[in-house]
C-alpha cells in the first residue's frame, strides 16, 4: 500500500514559516496586504476565496476582497485590477480563476498581465511564467510550487527521474513542466492529444495529473512503486469528489500518493501565503 502524501499536514509546515515571517515584518512596523478579485458569483469560486481568506487571516496577513458581477465590463475589470497594481499598500493581487468568458472572452492573459509582476501572487503574468522559463526568480504559480513540495516529501532529489506531467494547462501543467525540469528532472507532458497515453504513464517514476477528468488514471496505466501526484477534482452525481487517478486501486500499486482531497489543494493555498510574504519582501527590498 502506498504511503500517502499528507498535503494537509505538509502545508501546515509551510504556514507556519509564513506565520513567523509576518510577526517578524510587524514587529518591525510592517503590514502585509493581499487583495483578491472575484468576478460573479460561482460556487467553486467563492468557496475557493473564502478558504484564501482565512488563511490569510490564520497567518497574519490582512485581506480584502473585490467583487465584480458576472456581467461587468471588460473595463471594469482592467480599471480594477490596474488600481490595485498600483496601491503601495497592498502587497498581493490574484484574479480568482475562472473568469465569466463573457467578461474576458480570449483576453484573459491581457487582464493577468496588468498585474504588477511584482504582486503577481498566482505567478501567472507573462513575466514571471518567462522567469520560470529562464530559471529565473520570479514568483512561481502557486501550484506548481505545491507539487514540487509534495514530490520532494517523499523523493528529495529529482535529478535524472522521469516525470509524465499529464496536462498542459497554462496554471497547473505548464508551470510544472518547467519547475520540475528546473530540478534536473527529465519531464514529458502529455495531453489531450497525446496518443497512448498508457505507454508513457507506465514508464515514468513520477506521474502528475492535472486534467480534470475523473479517474484518467488507472491501476494499469502506473508502475510499481512510482509516485502518483493527483491534482484533479472533480464532484460526481453523488456529491462525492474525487481525483484525476482511481485513487483505491492506483494506491496499491504506488510508492506514494497524494489524496483527493487533502492533497495538492491545501499546498497551494499555503505557497499563496509564501508568494504574499516574498512579495512584500521585494517591494522593500527583503
Amino acid at each position: 500500500m502506498a504511503q500517502i502524501i499528507d498535503g494537509k499536514s505538509l502545508a501546515a509546515v509551510v504556514r507556519a514559516r509564513v506565520a513567523t515571517e509576518v510577526r517578524q515584518i510587524k514587529a518591525q512596523g510592517g503590514t502585509v496586504r493581499f487583495a483578491a478579485v472575484l468576478v460573479g458569483e460561482d460556487p467553486a469560486s467563492q468557496i475557493y476565496v473564502r478558504n484564501k481568506q482565512r488563511a490569510c487571516e490564520k497567518v497574519g496577513i490582512e485581506f480584502e476582497l473585490h467583487t465584480l458581477p458576472a456581467n461587468c465590463r471588460y473595463e471594469d475589470l482592467t480599471a480594477l485590477i490596474c488600481r490595485l497594481s498600483a496601491d503601495k499598500t497592498i502587497n498581493g493581487v490574484l484574479l480568482q480563476l475562472p473568469v465569466p468568458p463573457a467578461v474576458v472572452g480570449d483576453r484573459l492573459t491581457e487582464v493577468l498581465n496588468l498585474i504588477d509582476p511584482q504582486k503577481d501572487v498566482d505567478g501567472l503574468t507573462m513575466a514571471n511564467l518567462g522567469k520560470l522559463v529562464d530559471g529565473g526568480h520570479g514568483l512561481i504559480p502557486c501550484t506548481a510550487q505545491g507539487i514540487l513540495y509534495a514530490i520532494q516529501s517523499v523523493c528529495p532529489d529529482l535529478t535524472g527521474k522521469k516525470i509524465v506531467m499529464v496536462g498542459r494547462s497554462r496554471i497547473v501543467g505548464r508551470p510544472t513542466s518547467l519547475l520540475l525540469t528546473n530540478h534536473d528532472a527529465t519531464v514529458t507532458v502529455c495531453h489531450s492529444r497525446t496518443r497512448n497515453l498508457a505507454e508513457h504513464t507506465r514508464s515514468a517514476d513520477i506521474v502528475v495529473v492535472a486534467t480534470g477528468c475523473p479517474h484518467l488514471l488507472t491501476a494499469d496505466m502506473v508502475k510499481k512503486d512510482a509516485i502518483i501526484i493527483d491534482v484533479g477534482i472533480n464532484r460526481l452525481p453523488d456529491g462525492k469528489l474525487v481525483g484525476d487517478v482511481d485513487f483505491d486501486r492506483v494506491s496499491k500499486i504506488a510508492s506514494a500518493i497524494t489524496p483527493v482531497p487533502g492533497g495538492i489543494g491545501p499546498l497551494t493555498v499555503a505557497f499563496m501565503l509564501k508568494n504574499i510574504v516574498a512579495a512584500y519582501c521585494r517591494q522593500h527590498g527583503g
